[in-house]
């Protein structure tokens, strides 16, 4: 039976992708696990690994389309299978989305509605991603709104009845008779982002278009600082037992698995959430949810941005581990090659500037963690033993905290956690 290739979900406010392009053609084979397409999401470009083996039968969408998460990419069957009730009677452009899933980006991805052939606009299941419950393109969707067109009243020629940009324009040249209004939103779960301030371009400036990861880190801090009543706690930490720790690992280890300052801060992170397990939580309306595995994310600066690297149950991993993960998952990052897995399921994030010769500094909560921890650089500084003065070696750290989840008083027990496994660092090999 035939089954379709989808748009799978590759974040957690992820709403829609771009398909880069096809590595197959119709009638080449299939494989399970086989590469089929390179996609891109808000993060990185993807590659489209096939679930299932069989014959590529067609192509429901083309290169450059950006793509809602769940709709169908292509069908994947048995060679000579009839499809045509698949595809709209032959036209592999205007295919429905009646069937199963096919392939997932490295990862299973959640199953489309189930609909009947036709007529489907009509029957189809819609969810939270079609708001106004109409099925419709990002790009009609934002059209739309701009001309003040309702897009109920907007017939789709799209795959299911969705509604394109052209169907957009073909209404606003012969406009319905009844007046037209704005679909209506789904409701609102955050306050507005404010607009943008206007800005003139002339000579002595330039606009460079905003990539979408940037477009995505800007959507999410600032849903962030809107929605999320910060507060911020910050302590020095004694490294000098912790950086000869690190000196004698590293002389045990292949290059490979040599263990970095971060390596010893996202452990001590992660042992610290042991100790209080209310921040390593989700506040959730009338429930604090809190998770059962700590999946400690490292900041990491790439081209255009910010991604966040996922190392999972950091608190149980050995050292050696957390370093040889982190190195592989970095290096992807950098080269625009994430798995889906390396940037899914932080409970909890760190952000280390300590390569930039920064004292101290704070970081914004990555939603729907409960907190984050700002990290400075380790320096040697004045500092005062049994009421002498001498040369100490002294970082810095801050934890940005949710005050609906946690308190002052909570949050600075936590760091004198952390504190305490970095100042007696063989905590974090037992």
């Amino acid at each position: 039976m035939a089954e379709y290739i989808v748009m799978p979900k590759l974040g957690f406010d992820m709403r829609e992708g771009v398909l880069n392009r096809w590595l197959k053609e119709v009638g080449d084979a299939v494989h399970k696990g086989e590469v089929v397409a390179e996609i891109e999401s808000d993060k990185a470009t993807l590659e489209l690994e096939a679930q299932v083996e069989g014959t590529l039968l067609a192509f429901l969408e083309e290169p450059g389309s950006v793509v809602p998460i769940g709709a169908n990419l292509a069908i994947v069957g048995q060679p000579g299978e009839d499809v045509s009730a698949l595809t709209g009677g032959g036209d592999a452009a205007k295919a429905p989305a009646p069937t199963p899933v096919a392939a997932t980006a490295a990862a299973p991805a959640p199953p489309t509605a189930v609909a009947e052939p036709a007529p489907a606009a009509a029957t189809e299941t819609l969810s939270a991603e079609f708001p106004g419950g109409v099925k419709a393109t990002p790009v009609a969707r934002r059209l739309a709104a701009e001309k003040g067109l309702s897009l109920a009243q907007v017939r789709g020629s799209g795959p299911g009845g969705r509604v394109r940009r052209a169907d957009v324009e073909a209404a606003l040249v012969q406009p319905p008779a009844a007046p037209a209004m704005p679909a209506a939103p789904a409701t609102p779960v955050m306050p507005a982002a404010p607009t943008p301030t206007a800005v003139a371009i002339g000579p002595d400036s330039e606009a460079v278009s905003t990539t979408r990861l940037r477009q995505a880190i800007a959507r999410r801090m600032v849903e962030s600082k809107v929605s999320v009543p910060h507060f911020y706690v910050t302590t020095e930490v004694d490294m000098e037992a912790a950086l000869a720790l690190r000196q004698q690992i590293n002389a045990l280890l292949p290059d490979e698995s040599k263990v970095t300052i971060n390596d010893l801060i996202v452990k001590a992170a992660a042992l610290a959430l042991r100790d209080f397990p209310n921040i390593n939580a989700t506040f959730a309306g009338e429930q604090i949810v809190r998770h059962k595995r700590i999946h400690v994310g490292t900041a990491v600066a790439v081209e255009g941005g910010l991604l966040t690297v996922v190392q999972k149950d950091t608190d149980t991993a050995t050292l050696s581990k957390i370093a040889t993960d982190n190195k592989a998952m970095i290096a992807r990052a950098r080269a625009g090659k994430v798995k889906p897995e390396d940037v899914e399921g932080s409970t909890f994030s760190v952000s280390n500037l300590g390569a930039f010769d920064v004292d101290s500094f704070i970081a914004i909560i990555n939603p729907p963690e409960a907190a984050i921890l700002a990290v400075g650089s380790v320096k040697q500084v004045p500092v005062v033993v049994n009421g002498q003065l001498a040369i100490g070696t002294r970082m810095k750290a801050t934890i940005s905290a949710d005050h609906r989840v946690t308190d002052g008083a909570e949050a600075a027990q936590f760091m004198q956690a952390f504190k305490k496994y970095l100042e007696t660092p063989l905590r974090l090999l037992v």
